[in-house]
Parts: C-alpha cells; sequence; structure tokens
C-alpha cells in the first residue's frame, strides 16, 4: 500500500506540474487578449479550465470534485452533464436518491446523521442557491441529480477558496458497507468547470469594475483616543471624499490571530447644495459601514454593519483573512426624492486598528493563556496526513500524543471562570481528515471545549462546542461525539478545514490549583474516525481533481455508516446468512455424485471444486475464514461456476475428445475473462448459457457431419427423383430419430427450469437480499446441471442400431486408441 501510495503521489506531482505549466501559459495568452482586445485595463481572464470526462457512478458510490478560487476570482462557470434527471414530484426513498452536494473548505458528507438530511432541498440547483448569511464551511445544501446543471457564480456570492461538489448515488449506512454485488440503477456524468479572474488585483466584482482600495496595517500606529492597555495594535487612516450616490471599498488583511476589528470615521465633513427649498441637518446623514469577510459585502448581505457616524463598527475576534469594508452614505432623515435631489460631498477620515495581544496571552483584556500547538507527524508511513499535537512549552514533554493540562491552565481570576486558548495548522490538502479531541481526568471533568476556523472563539461566537453530554454540538453535520462521561470526553470534527483553528478551554479558575488531579487533552488529526469503529479499513483517495486527500470508511459486511459503527447485519443474521450461503453450496454433490458414479471424472473435479470455492469464497466475505487472499477466491469461485455451466452443456455432446479438449481450453480462457473484469455484472449469466449453447451445438455440428455425411449421388440416382426422394426422408427420418433418443426430455425441461430460476435469482439479487437469493441461485444452478446430465441418454446410430459409448475424461489422452485412429487416417 506504502507503494501504491507513493506511486500516485508522484503521479499527482507530475500531472500537476504539467497542469500548472498549461494553465500559467494558458493564463497569460488569454490575459493578453482580454487587455490588448479591450477598452481598459478593467478585464477578466480564464485562470483555470477543468474537463472532467464521463464517470459513471454505481448505486452507493461517489465523487468529489474540487474548485480552487484564488481571491482575485470574478466567476466561476459550472456545467455538469448526467443521464439521470429526478421528477422532483416523485422522489422514493432518500436513500437511494442521486443527489449532488457542496460544501465550502472540505467535502461534504450527507450521512453522518440522519439529522444531516435536512440540508436536502427538494429544489433545483440554481445561481441563487449559494449566498447567505449561511456559512457553507459548517453546513452543507444537497440537491436532486439534474439531466443538466448550469451555474455562474460570482464572487458576490461566494468566497474565494477551495469549494467542494459531491455526487452521491444513494446515501446512508449502506454506502460504506462491503458488498458482494453492486447492482441497481447506475447513471453516468460529465463536465466542465472554468474559473474567470480579474486581470487587475486592484478591481473585483463580478465584471470587475469595483475599485478596491487596500488597507495596509503599520505597527507603529497608535490612534490618539483608544487608551487601550496590553494590546499591541496596529492600523492607519486614509481620507476619502464620496458624493450622496457613491460607494467607496476597502479590503483589510488579517494575517495574524488578532482581538478586535475597530473601524471608525473620523473627521466627517459635509459639503452640499439643494435645488429646492430647505437646509439639510448634517446630523441627518450616515455613513453606513458594511464588512464582509472574504467577499464583497452587500446592503443586504454582510457580516457586520454600523453607522460609523454615530459609533465605531467593532469586530471581535476576527477570522483570519482578507475582510472587505464598504463605506456607502445614506440620508436616513430625507426621503428618496429628496435625496436624489441633493447634490452632497461627504468628506471622512477611515481609521482602522488591528489589535493584538502579546505572543502568549489572548482574549479581549489579553488576561488568559495562549499556546500554539506544534505538528508531531504520527509513524504511520502508509497513512497520509496523520498527527498530533503538542505545545510549544517547556511544561509539555513530548513523548506523549497527549499534554496535561493543569500548568498550562491560565490564572486570571476575572470572575468564576476563564479561558485558555490553542491554536493548530491544518493542511489544506488534508481537509478529507477528521480532527479528534480527546480530554481524560481522574476527577469529573468541570471545563467547556470550544472550537471555530480561523480564529479564537467565544460564548457567543463558536463553530463546535462541547459543555456536557446534553450540552454540545452533537447532531450538527460535522460534529460526531463519541465519549461523554463524566470522566472522558472524546468528539471528532468530520472533514476539517484546512487552515488554522482556534480551541478554547473555558474553565473555572480553581482548575489550575488542583494540582492533585491530572487531566489530560489530546488533539489530533486522524483520516477515519475511531479508525472505523475496529469494523472496516481506512482509504484514502484523491478526489477527481487530483488535488486532495479524502478518507473514508470501507466497513465490513456486518457494518456501515461513514464510521461503520451502524450495525446492518446481526449476530443471529450474520449466522444465518453464513449457514445460507456456505451451506447452498451442498448442491454441487449432485452432480458431482452423478459424475463420480458415470466414471466423468474431469466433470466430477470441476463440480467439487466450484462448490468448495464457492463455500470458501462467501465463508470469507462473511468474515469466518479467509484461507487465501479474497480476489483469489472471488475469482476462483465465479471462474469454476461459469465453466461448471458451460462444461455441463459440452458433455450433453457425443464429439470426440479432441475436440472436447479445444472448446475447453476456448471456454476457459472466455470465462477466466469474464471472472477477472467483472464477475458479478448480471450479463455473465446470459454470456454463459449462451457460450455454452454455442459449444453444444458446435459439437452436435461436429457430430452430425461427422456420422451423417451428405449422400454422393451418383449419376443413376440424379436421374431418379424418386428414389432421391426417398433417401431424404430417410435421413430426416433417422436425424429425428437420434435427436429424440438423444435425450431424457423430461429431465432436458426439468434442467432447463431449474436454470431459469437461476437467471431469476442472479437477476433479483440487490445488496439488501442478496444471501437469500445467491443461496437459491447455488440450488438452482447446480440442480440445472444435475438434471441436464441426468438427460443424457445412451447415443445410438439410427443406421446401424449400434450403441456408442459417451464416458470420457476431459483431460485424458487415450493411447490405445491412437493406432486406430492413425490407421483411420
Amino acid at each position: 500500500m506504502f507503494l501504491i501510495l507513493g506511486h500516485s503521489c508522484s503521479n499527482f506531482f507530475l500531472v500537476f506540474l504539467v497542469f500548472t505549466v498549461t494553465c500559467f501559459n494558458s493564463c497569460w495568452v488569454l490575459y493578453g487578449e482580454q487587455v490588448q482586445g479591450g477598452d481598459g485595463p478593467h478585464k477578466s481572464a480564464t485562470l483555470s479550465s477543468f474537463i472532467y470526462a464521463t464517470t459513471v457512478l454505481k448505486p452507493y458510490e461517489w465523487r468529489y470534485i474540487s474548485v480552487d478560487l484564488p481571491p482575485w476570482f470574478s466567476s466561476v462557470t459550472i456545467a455538469l452533464e448526467s443521464s439521470i434527471g429526478v421528477d422532483l414530484k416523485r422522489i422514493g426513498k432518500v436513500s437511494t436518491l442521486p443527489m449532488i452536494c457542496f460544501r465550502e473548505g472540505s467535502p461534504p458528507l450527507p450521512d453522518v446523521y440522519n439529522t444531516s438530511l435536512t440540508g436536502l432541498v427538494i429544489d433545483r440547483i440554481s445561481n441563487s442557491s449559494f449566498g447567505g448569511s449561511q456559512d457553507l464551511q459548517m453546513v452543507e445544501k444537497c440537491y436532486p441529480m439534474q439531466k443538466s446543471v448550469s451555474l455562474m457564480l460570482t464572487n458576490e456570492q461566494i468566497r474565494p477558496g477551495i469549494w467542494y461538489f459531491g455526487l452521491f448515488n444513494g446515501i446512508g449506512p449502506l454506502r460504506t458497507q462491503s458488498k458482494m454485488i453492486n447492482r441497481g440503477h447506475s447513471y453516468s456524468f460529465s463536465g466542465n468547470i472554468t474559473v474567470e479572474g480579474c486581470t487587475n488585483s486592484a478591481m473585483l466584482g463580478k465584471f470587475c469594475n469595483q475599485t478596491i482600495s487596500l488597507l495596509s496595517c503599520s505597527d507603529t500606529y497608535i490612534s490618539p483616543g483608544s487608551g487601550i492597555a496590553n494590546m499591541t495594535p496596529c492600523g492607519g487612516t486614509e481620507e476619502s471624499c464620496l458624493d450622496v450616490a457613491g460607494s467607496k471599498v476597502y479590503s483589510l488583511d488579517v494575517v495574524s490571530i488578532a482581538e478586535k476589528i475597530i473601524i471608525t470615521a473620523l473627521n466627517i465633513t459635509f459639503t452640499q447644495s439643494q435645488r429646492s427649498n430647505g437646509a439639510i441637518n448634517s446630523s441627518g446623514h450616515s455613513l453606513m459601514c458594511y464588512v464582509r469577510h472574504g467577499t464583497l459585502p452587500q446592503p443586504q448581505l454582510y457580516d457586520y454593519s454600523a453607522d460609523i457616524n454615530r459609533s465605531p463598527l467593532v469586530i471581535p475576534l476576527p477570522r483570519l483573512g482578507r475582510w472587505y469594508i464598504k463605506i456607502l452614505p445614506a440620508n436616513l432623515s430625507e426621503s428618496t426624492s429628496a435625496i436624489q435631489e441633493m447634490n452632497t460631498t461627504i468628506c471622512y477620515s477611515l481609521e482602522w486598528q488591528v489589535l493584538r495581544c502579546p505572543a502568549d496571552k489572548a482574549g479581549l483584556n489579553c488576561t488568559t493563556a495562549k499556546y500554539t500547538l506544534q505538528t508531531f507527524l504520527k509513524r504511520t508511513p502508509y497513512v497520509a496526513f496523520e498527527s498530533y499535537y503538542l505545545p510549544i512549552s517547556g511544561e509539555v514533554s513530548s513523548g506523549s500524543a497527549s499534554f496535561p493540562l493543569g500548568p498550562l491552565l491560565s490564572n486570571s481570576s476575572d470572575g468564576d471562570y476563564t479561558w485558555t486558548f490553542f491554536l493548530l495548522d491544518i493542511p489544506d490538502g488534508a481537509a478529507g481528515g477528521n480532527i479528534h479531541v480527546r480530554v481524560i481526568s481522574e476527577a469529573k471533568i468541570s471545563g467547556e471545549i470550544y472550537a471555530r476556523y480561523g480564529g479564537f472563539p467565544s460564548l457567543s461566537n463558536w463553530d463546535y462546542f462541547y459543555s456536557n453530554s446534553t450540552s454540545n454540538s452533537n447532531g450538527s453535520m460535522f460534529f460526531k461525539l463519541y465519549d461523554a462521561s463524566d470522566k472522558s470526553v472524546s468528539f471528532y470534527i468530520i472533514y476539517a478545514r484546512g487552515g488554522t483553528w482556534g480551541f478554547g478551554l473555558r474553565h473555572p479558575t480553581s482548575n489550575r490549583h488542583s494540582s492533585t488531579v491530572e487531566t489530560t487533552m489530546s488533539i489530533s488529526l486522524e483520516r477515519c474516525p475511531e479508525k472505523c469503529s475496529s469494523h472496516g479499513a481506512c482509504k484514502s483517495v484523491l478526489d477527481s481533481s487530483g488535488l486532495t486527500f479524502y478518507s473514508f470508511c470501507d466497513c465490513d459486511r456486518r457494518n456501515g455508516g461513514f464510521d461503520c459503527s451502524v450495525e446492518l447485519v446481526s449476530s443471529s443474521g450474520q449466522m444465518w446468512q453464513s449457514i445460507s450461503l456456505i451451506g447452498s453450496n451442498a448442491a454441487a454433490l449432485l452432480p458431482a455424485y452423478w459424475a463420480l458414479r458415470h466414471k466423468a471424472f474431469a466433470e466430477w473435479v470441476l463440480y467439487t471444486s466450484s462448490g468448495i470455492s464457492s463455500g470458501l469464497y462467501h465463508a470469507c466475505d462473511l468474515g469466518t475464514w479467509c484461507p487465501l487472499s479474497y480476489h483469489v477466491l472471488q475469482f476462483m469461485d465465479f471462474w469454476l461456476s461459469f465453466m461448471a455451466v458451460v462444461s455441463t452443456f459440452v458433455y450433453l455432446s457425443t464429439i470426440d475428445e479432441v475436440t472436447k479438449r479445444a472448446i475447453h481450453t476456448v471456454v476457459a480462457i472466455l470465462t477466466a475473462l469474464m471472472a477477472e473484469s467483472g464477475p458479478t455484472k448480471s450479463s455473465n449469466i446470459i454470456l454463459v448459457v449462451a457460450i455454452g449453447t454455442l459449444a453444444l451445438f458446435i459439437g452436435f455440428l461436429v457430430e452430425f457431419f461427422t456420422h451423417h455425411r451428405w449422400i454422393s449421388f451418383s449419376t443413376e440416382i440424379c436421374l431418379n427423383m424418386l428414389n432421391r426422394w426417398e433417401t431424404v426422408k430417410a435421413w430426416i427420418h433417422n436425424f429425428i430419430r437420434s435427436l429424440l433418443k438423444r435425450f431424457r426430455w423430461g429431465f432436458l425441461l426439468a434442467g432447463f427450469t431449474a436454470l431459469a430460476m437461476a437467471a431469476i435469482s442472479w437477476k433479483l439479487e440487490t445488496s439488501q437480499n442478496y444471501w437469500i437469493w445467491h443461496s437459491a441461485w447455488h440450488v438452482s444452478i447446480y440442480t440445472s446441471s444435475f438434471l441436464f446430465l441426468c438427460s443424457k441418454a445412451t447415443a445410438v446410430n439410427c443406421e446401424n442400431e449400434q450403441p456408442r459409448s459417451e464416458n470420457y475424461e476431459l483431460a485424458r489422452q487415450n493411447s490405445f486408441s491412437g493406432s486406430n485412429e492413425r490407421s483411420g487416417r
């Protein structure tokens, strides 16, 4: 597995390198075309374009597609074509519903809980499906799959970063369950994703026509009236003037953890003229400030807003990244018509401050402890991006994956509770991993844990939290609680987004002084929650774009769910399935006994080996015993089953052994290819019967031309038409008598009936009822072989009524007949 993973990474690096060079050249060519052919410098260019070839999704399969949107992107166009279109008025079970889901920052996972189906929107996906104040990193949206999906999303609707689209053909616990077969409705999809970006970094917007003023943060700037103790401010001022209908947009980068952002308007002056009589009181004007993280704010869509003519805008604990600030003058005391008649110019001095605490402190007053966690890779070379985190502190040893909390807790005495904060970084390529937080104490745990992406959490601003067994984020889409006892807490943040995460431990101030009670904490990045609950294997693969590793659990036959924690088959159910699937192969004794009694030793070996291989294969699949690898047992089971069916048809003919050996060789090659390439395909049973029938027909033709040669008509016979007609009639009569005496027709019809039952059983097999119908398949197919063998009667040459021996061995060389054969030649 390590070699395969390394080989995949090498290929991925080469593909990525080629794509980067190609995209770079393409982008610059398009850039030149746009700039030279446009009327001005404010144009867009194609940043990237991906074409996804046609991909087939079988039942309960899924694919992820990621799109990386840089900060200067203007729009992204997504065009998907599929072979299925869900009728919104006739939606059946959600578990089998083909759907498309999207999420910001990490892959969607619609079946963590049954409650996650609240993210399913019974509507057609459109441009209006995106946007709004809902944080799509914390939740996801899913829509029924459509034949055609066409979206054009702008930087006014979605934020830059990595967006993930998931295409699912059924969800629920069965999605990750190991299945012998995977039959049902499949659908295919193909697509094209194109990202457009602004060629001028100072211009943004849907049409790259919005000027952006970049605000720089000077560490030497100190606001005259701030009076903020314990904090290190950075900031600046900028003079601007606007008319009453204008607006101005700024951008401010927060590159390190900050406690607050303060935006203030100073020295506001109004210069206005009005065609109508009357004066406008300047106190009635508002200078609205709209702020949004990651993308341009709108008066109807923003994160924070305030009238900075009256009071500063304060953003507590801002997320890392780029913030966009829009200043929009408004006159709230006048009517709209009066505002339009005015010609007002507003000049102001915009002041901004980013307040930060010292390196080891945090909180709004910089009185609580803060620790940066260092990454330690786990010693599991076969698994990518698994690590654990320890504080960079002399009070903690790196010899263990957990660290004691006692020496690290804050000693602030402001109230009964205080905070201790931890920071850690998740690699961008590990967005398909899970953050595992575990706290173990010798006494009852009295603290609370809060988590937030891009900044420190607080009581009013967090993404996930745990307070106790009844008050936590359990039930949200991407939070899974596994242990909530008095002395132990364990939870996972599912598919955590790559970047900086802040964890806050809210605890009583007396906890630090409890030196006799040891409490340890561990934070790690794991590929699969709870190691798939010991009921499956954790697998890591690349998404369809080849840019992100994501992991999933491949569960065993008894369990399912995203973490293999859902029991789908009970112990008693597994016992009955084992008895049915393994015991039904005893039906192979019927044709094996008949072949042994009639000294058809080759057929006896074939039927016996087929029954034993099938029993071992099902025992391995059910987790009972695996003497060989699963793939080898599966191949042997299906190949020998196919060979047994075809060999039965060949045995019904009475051709010579040389011809039979040739037919068996060809059949062995064809059935081996079928068993290797797609053993569980529904079409295999039709192909096997067709091959067997063809082999029987070829054998019959060989026998026919051997024993019933065309009559050589002499000149006299040709002249006597009456004698000629009598000869043909005699030949037809002998042929019919030979055919009727060749088979016992009652057994033959019963054999075809059993074969039809086997075909019906094969067709009715699904993941849920597989053990029932496949057991019926075992009984039917072996019974049909037995009945076909019994249908063969002693072949009689009706021309001389002499019986002809019919027993043979498949691989036997008859040395005694060699001289006769040579003399016959």
